[in-house]
């Protein structure tokens, strides 16, 4: 939660603005201060506003493999001209929990069998009111800091290498419930419900669907990556609005996500996938 709290303090923090690099500082330093190797990806993308200058953060946790994990979140919030968006549960719950994840797994006595990565994008948010208002399908005015980073992947022949990525976004409500995103890749979903409901989150983790439509897990699983999405949209009244506040939010809820996270790593590094790769939600 203080994490949470820090970047509201911040107050709005769209790409390219001087409180975004301002939250970027604060995220590098507490990764590093986790011991974790920290690197910045930084480029220029083509928006509705014009040219910005986006950064990925990535921090990562050697395992006894090169094979990788992602945990994911975007950090940027959403661009408005007219309101102060200051974004608590969209994204600074995902940021908070992502990063107290990274704290835990370093302080972990035993190396992982997978390497973990922790990545922290930029520009997942539209930059107009509507999510596929402007851009174009092979273009989209969104998911730029994801879109970045899939491309390196391919780029440098990482894409076999990346084993499945977890992506937290709005996961912080006090009235938590997930439900399961249909575009997200199911054997990775199954792994984090059922360990989240042996847990105890049986009112957590339910089967219902949740329709997202679109966001910055979209780009690995059209690559053929294992990736899901742990989000609550459709019933939380707040997204988008200037009353998605710090008092919208819960510690216990990112609590919740967090250790159902955690427990799920060592199963997901586990997992044998049993067919070859494709773009599939299956």
């Amino acid at each position: 939660m203080a994490h949470a709290k820090k970047q509201v303090d911040i107050g709005p923090r769209p790409p390219g603005s001087p409180e975004l690099e301002k939250t970027r500082a604060y995220i590098v330093g507490e990764l590093k201060a986790y011991g974790l190797t920290v690197s910045l990806d930084e480029f220029n993308a083509t928006t509705p506003e014009g040219q910005k200058k986006m950064a990925n953060i990535i921090g990562e946790i050697a395992g006894e493999t090169k094979n990788v994990i992602l945990i994911s979140s975007h950090y940027d919030t959403k661009f408005y001209k007219d309101m102060h968006f200051v974004g608590a549960n969209d994204p600074a719950a995902s940021v908070g929990t992502l990063l107290e994840i990274a704290r835990v797994a370093a302080a972990a006595r035993e190396k992982p069998k997978m390497t973990y990565r922790f990545v922290f994008f930029d520009g997942e948010e539209a930059f107009c009111e509507g999510w596929d208002e402007c851009g174009s399908e092979d273009n989209p005015d969104n998911t730029y800091g994801s879109r970045r980073y899939v491309d390196r992947l391919v780029e440098t022949k990482e894409v076999e290498n990346t084993h499945a990525m977890i992506l937290l976004d709005m996961m912080g409500f006090k009235k938590l419930e997930l439900g399961r995103d249909p575009s997200s890749t199911r054997w990775l979903q199954d792994i984090i419900w059922t360990t989240g409901r042996e847990l105890g989150h049986t009112r957590i983790f339910v089967d219902r669907e949740e329709g997202v439509g679109g966001d910055d897990h979209d780009p690995f699983v059209k690559a053929g990556i294992s990736a899901v999405d742990i989000i609550q949209l459709s019933d939380y009244p707040y997204w988008h609005k200037p009353t998605d506040t710090i008092d919208k939010i819960s510690s216990e809820s990112m609590k919740i996500v967090g250790d159902t996270v955690l427990a799920s790593l060592p199963r997901i590094a586990a997992y044998e996938r049993q067919a070859p790769r494709r773009s599939s939600t299956k």
